[in-house]
Order: structure tokens, then sequence, then C-alpha cells
């Protein structure tokens, strides 16, 4: 690694959020510092250094974050590991020098949250701050695209999530508003934001903007606790993802994810986008 790599680190840019990120930063004219586990997957950007990067294994982050000044760290794939593979990561960057990281948490994040994955944003959260690291945390509610997916091919959306709300975001909305960040990291030193869309809905609703947008009948169905983890066992999977699964549910249900914020029209000087607007200006799924 050359001592001309950009002192502004950008992780996950192969997957949405964090090449959405990059691609808004390099066309504001900044230069970039691109961090990826397949280098080859990276996207092409002007005045992008492309470097590899692994979370869990210092000898490969270590020497991609040396003279690092701020980091966007998305948050890793979702394993039985994911909260020591952070912590590797934050010491590789506290140890390169790193002064502050900019973290995309989940909203509510707690040790006791009803959704298990956000508690493993808890505990992130803590090791960076533990760090003595400015940090800026970004905690998102669920992401709106994926709600049309949430259903099966009968187009019935399942879950135990009763009448409760959800305010879920964009992921173009997180991207614009990490960017907005970024471009000034000063600015939101040791803040915190909570990212949602402009409405709470029930699946119920939210089923019923996607019949009207998709014009398909999509319905939403609630289980019980013992029926959510009953129905998904036609996917194997281990015990902590059937958990994440089902508590995603729960966590609608228990009022965890109705809050409605203002974050992201005071980050990007824009409104949040709806389910209706965000299905509008995007294409079917497949099937």
């Amino acid at each position: 690694m050359t001592t001309a790599a950009p002192p502004l680190a950008i992780t996950g840019v192969t997957g949405v959020v964090g090449r959405e990120v990059a691609r808004q930063l390099a066309e504001a004219g900044l230069e970039l510092r691109l961090l990826a586990r397949n280098p080859a997957q990276a996207p092409e950007l002007p005045g992008a250094v492309v470097l590899p990067c692994d979370y869990g294994d210092p000898t490969v982050s270590g020497p991609s974050l040396a003279g690092v000044e701020t980091l966007f760290m998305v948050s890793g794939r979702e394993n039985e590991h994911r909260v020591a593979e952070h912590k590797a990561f934050i010491d590789a960057a506290r140890a390169a020098g790193v002064r502050h990281v900019v973290y995309t948490s989940f909203m509510g994040a707690a040790p006791d949250a009803i959704f298990t994955l956000a508690r493993d944003h808890h505990a992130t959260e803590e090791y960076i701050e533990a760090a003595g690291l400015t940090y800026t945390f970004l905690r998102d509610c669920l992401y709106l695209d994926y709600f049309e997916y949430f259903a099966g091919e009968d187009g019935v959306i399942r879950g135990p999530a009763g009448d409760g709300r959800v305010a879920a975001v964009a992921q173009a909305d997180v991207a614009h508003s990490a960017a907005a960040i970024l471009k000034n990291p000063g600015r939101h030193a040791n803040a915190t934001y909570t990212l949602t869309g402009p409405e709470a809905l029930t699946l119920t609703e939210a089923a019923a903007v996607i019949t009207q947008a998709r014009g398909r009948t999509v319905t939403f169905h609630h289980e019980t606790i013992a029926e959510a983890y009953e129905s998904r066992k036609r996917w194997p999977a281990p015990q902590w993802q059937y958990d994440a699964w089902v508590s995603t549910y729960t966590a609608i249900a228990g009022g965890e994810l109705a809050e409605v914020t203002d974050d992201v029209e005071r980050l990007t000087g824009r409104r949040a986008t709806s389910l209706a607007e965000l299905l509008k200006g995007s294409p079917p799924a497949a099937g």
C-alpha cells in the first residue's frame, strides 16, 4: 500500500449501501479508500484506491487501514461470530490510527432488544466507544427494499408481528445520510441517528401498498411464535438464524421499530422515501 492512499475509507463497497455511499462521495470529488473482502468486485470510481479487508483478520485489514482518519464501517455479514469479527476489525482500526468510525447499527440497539441481531449492534457500539474512538452511529430500521420479498410464492407475508408497526427505511436514504455525514464527519462526532422512513406501517398496511403497486394480491398472516419457528424449518439454518428471523417480527409486535424520526431529512435535506414511493421507482420482484 502506498502512503498516498486517501484517509477516508469505505467498507461494504460490494453491497448496496456501501457501494452507493462510495459512488456519491466519488461524485462529490472526494478521494476514497475502498475496502473489500473481494477487491475484484469493488466498483471502479475516480480517485478511489481499492484494498483488501477482512473484519476477522487483522493481518489483512491492518495494513489497509494504515493512515485512515475516518472509517465508514458497514456491519459485517450476519453470522454467529459477527461481534467477534467486528471487535477484531475495530482493534485493527485503532491500532492503525483511525480516529472516527461511522458505523451502520440498528434501531433500538440494546443488550435486551427483542430483535436478537440488534444486541450484536449494541455490543459493537459499546466496543467502539470503549476503544476511545470518535463515533457516529446510524441506527437503521428494517430496509423497505426487502418488504415485497417477505411474501412467499402465495403472496402471503407470515410472522408473529400482529398489529405492530415498523418505520422501515429505504437503503438509498441510508446511503444519502451516510454520505452527508462523511462529507463533514467532524460535525457529527459522537452522535447517534435513527434512520427511518416517513411512516410506520403494520404489515397488513404494507401488504396493501405492495398489492396496489405490483398489481398482485399480497396479504399478511399473523403467526404464533411457535408457528413461525415451525414454518421456517423448510430452510435449513442454525438456531441463531431462526431466532433472528422470528424476532424480526416479534420486535415489530413489541413496538421496538415503530418510532418515526426526521433524521434522514435533517441529514440530507430531503424527506425519507415511503414504501409506495420506493415501489413506484423500482422494478417488480422476480417471479
